[in-house]
């Protein structure tokens, strides 16, 4: 089947219209759990062009896809594994880092 009205493909569409996509609301590494992994979708640091520079040249470019290893007990730093190595960052840091979730 075409999957495009077919129930159990989850595409059902009204009238032979395109199906609706609904992006999920924007999160950041800081919201992931541990063991979470998720795609970069980009880095935004109001008024620090610094931090957005730093994050780029640790590898947390768009596209990248980042997974959540282990958190300090008191929430802060937070250690992730990016590309083949482990980066530690504080809170306020992986909040500037924008991305879309992926499985766990």
């Amino acid at each position: 089947m075409n999957g495009l009205n077919d129930p159990s493909s989850g595409t059902a569409t009204a009238a032979g219209r395109a199906p609706t996509v609904v992006d999920a609301p924007p999160r950041t590494l800081a919201e992931l759990a541990p063991g979470s992994r998720a795609t970069v979708t980009r880095i935004a640091a109001e008024g620090a062009p610094t931090v957005v520079r730093r994050l780029y040249d640790l590898g947390f470019g768009p596209g990248t896809v980042v997974e959540v290893v282990r958190r300090a007990p008191l929430r802060d730093p937070v250690v992730y594994r990016v590309k083949d190595y482990e980066v530690c960052l504080r809170r306020a840091q992986a909040q500037c880092v924008h991305v879309a979730e992926g499985e766990r």
